[in-house]
């Protein structure tokens, strides 16, 4: 008992230490993140209705103003499809987007990201994707920034402070991270596959060249 109260503060403050210098210079405001190929924008949670979570909205404007802004081609929606039936977190998104004005050529669908680490290796393994910018709530996005990084792609970040409002959700956010970075240190060091891989898709390289 006393080893693991030592070695939980230490594993918690090493692997945000990790993710913090991983992400380092690496995320910035909207109005100044250089151009990139693609925006991905992780997965969170949609009502049973097929509206996405105000969290989720959050990202997904971000994405919309990158695109219009002219920062990015294509954005690539990564989420939970299929873990029960009838939820569809990409589908939600790309809706969410078309209805916006984001052209739906400009969209691509990850159906398999159950979570961080999954999107961001199947970004690069899946979608061939090298050069990007990833979306997400603030207190998330030195992680994602991290992991995307650690899978290869030359990612840069930019986060949503809008929900912070909701402080309760923001406030179990920001706890849950403590233990996702222990995970996402395991997750590199065992260099896992994700939950699903598949063959290579030529979506994102479709999104990026058509006219």
């Amino acid at each position: 008992m006393l080893a693991i109260a030592v070695a939980t503060p230490a594993a918690v403050l090493g692997s945000g230490a990790w993710v913090g210098a991983r992400a380092d210079g690496h995320i910035y405001r909207i109005d100044d993140v250089p151009d990139a190929p693609v925006v991905l924008v992780l997965g969170a949670r949609v009502d049973p209705d097929g509206t996405p979570s105000n969290f989720l909205a959050a990202r997904l404007e971000l994405a919309r103003q990158l695109y219009e802004n002219g920062t990015v081609r294509a954005i690539l929606v990564s989420g939970d499809r299929g873990s029960r039936p009838g939820y569809d977190e990409p589908g939600a998104m790309r809706r969410w987007l078309v209805e916006r004005d984001v052209p739906n050529h400009r969209i691509v669908q990850d159906h398999a990201g159950f979570d961080t680490y999954d999107s961001c290796v199947r970004a690069r393994k899946v979608f061939g994707v090298e050069h990007m910018i990833v979306v997400t709530q603030s207190f998330h996005l030195e992680r994602a920034v991290a992991l995307c990084r650690e899978a290869g792609i030359d990612t840069t970040g930019v986060g949503d402070d809008t929900v912070r409002r909701q402080q309760l959700a923001w406030l179990r956010g920001t706890i849950r991270e403590r233990a996702a970075n222990i995970k996402a240190v395991a997750d590199i060091v065992t260099g896992r596959d994700p939950s699903f891989l598949g063959p290579r898709q030529t979506g994102i390289d479709d999104a990026t060249t058509s006219p």
